[in-house]
């Protein structure tokens, strides 16, 4: 099934890249290369040097102790990511994009399966597919991995954004950093950019097939996701024929679980309903103390001007532009968007944002 994140349009199912600090734009060049650590590859005295860096952590849940799938990439003690990924209920696969980049820019990074997801347990268990039980999930985990508030950045991207979000605000005093993803503060606010913006660009045609299997409870019909796949998911969910989609993509889709999806995001890829459709942060915000990169870009499923407000709001945020990019923009405007979430780790970690 090829559908991810929060549909987060499509599918949250999430010139140069111009990067902001909370007043002005300005255009980013290239990430300068930075010191790699001597012993980023010395795991040496580390608990998971004999599974190559997987852990399996116990997550308690009022339905038991579960484990989640997580994964350690390099080693440097003052800056290390989390990555949380889209759905709900996809998978880390995508972010392997970041094997490109992070080891060379010195960065110590986390893969993790969200509980329910491909990798981890998937307990049958409905009444655990809720907002505030994967927030303690990503803090139990952050325990378990050791991570503190001298190093800890959290990175999520689409429904990973939005668990990102609500992390910062229950957890700030853990976070050395945030990043928000090619994610909307508002479920509304993106419902409303869908019927604006997202709808009106497609045939009227496809359009009215694709809400007539909506309406008949038909999103399982093969038919249903050509039509997507056709004329929305190559135009705002990864800007590349079907058939040239990365393997990690392709995966991921392939792995993600409808069980949480559906009741979380519901069954519409244009519009997101289900549990989530009024959460709305946007107004907290301004809560959020840490350093805050927002990605957004030109092509998403997000609108990339709300994105680009939410920086604003932020005490201390900073607005990412990808102009290349959808909401894949990690793979569709990939040097762009890794130059400029490079260059604001290692601000941050340097003390200059």
């Amino acid at each position: 099934m090829k559908k991810i994140l929060l549909s987060i349009a499509g599918a949250l199912v999430l010139c140069g890249c111009a990067q902001t600090p909370p007043a002005a734009e300005v255009t980013s060049g290239r990430q300068p290369a930075a010191a790699v650590p001597a012993d980023y590859l010395d795991y040496r005295g580390r608990d998971d040097v004999l599974s190559g860096g997987v852990k399996l952590l116990p997550v308690e849940t009022p339905r038991g102790t579960f484990r989640v799938w997580t994964k350690r990439v390099g080693n440097n003690p003052r800056l290390k990511v989390l990555l949380l990924h889209g759905g709900p209920g996809a998978t880390h696969e995508y972010f392997e994009a970041c094997d490109s980049y992070f080891p060379a820019a010195g960065i110590e990074y986390y893969y993790y399966d969200q509980l329910g997801s491909y990798y981890s347990d998937q307990p049958e268990a409905p009444e655990l597919w809720e907002l505030p039980r994967f927030v303690d999930e990503v803090e139990q985990v952050r325990r378990a991995l050791g991570l503190d508030q001298e190093n800890f950045y959290l990175l999520g991207h689409s429904w990973g954004g939005l668990l990102a979000i609500e992390y910062a605000l229950a957890y700030p005093q853990h976070l050395k950093g945030l990043v928000i993803s090619n994610m909307m503060a508002s479920i509304p606010a993106y419902n409303d950019y869908a019927e604006r913006v997202l709808k009106p660009a497609l045939d009227p045609a496809v359009l009215a097939e694709i809400e007539r299997l909506e309406a008949a409870g038909d999103t399982a019909n093969p038919r249903y996701m050509d039509l997507l796949m056709e004329h929305h998911y190559v135009h705002h969910v990864l800007r590349l024929p079907a058939g040239e989609w990365p393997d990690p993509v392709n995966r991921a889709f392939k792995h993600l679980n409808p069980a949480i999806y559906v009741p979380m995001q519901g069954p519409s890829e244009l519009g997101a309903s289900g549990k989530l459709a009024d959460w709305d942060r946007f107004a907290d915000l301004a809560r959020i103390p840490v350093p805050t990169l927002v990605i957004g870009a030109r092509y998403d499923t997000m609108d990339p001007a709300h994105m680009k407000r939410m920086a604003e709001a932020l005490p201390r945020g900073r607005y990412l532009d990808c102009p290349e990019g959808s909401h894949m923009a990690l793979y569709d405007d990939q040097q762009t968007y890794f130059d400029g979430l490079i260059r604001f780790l290692h601000d941050v970690d340097a003390g200059r944002f």
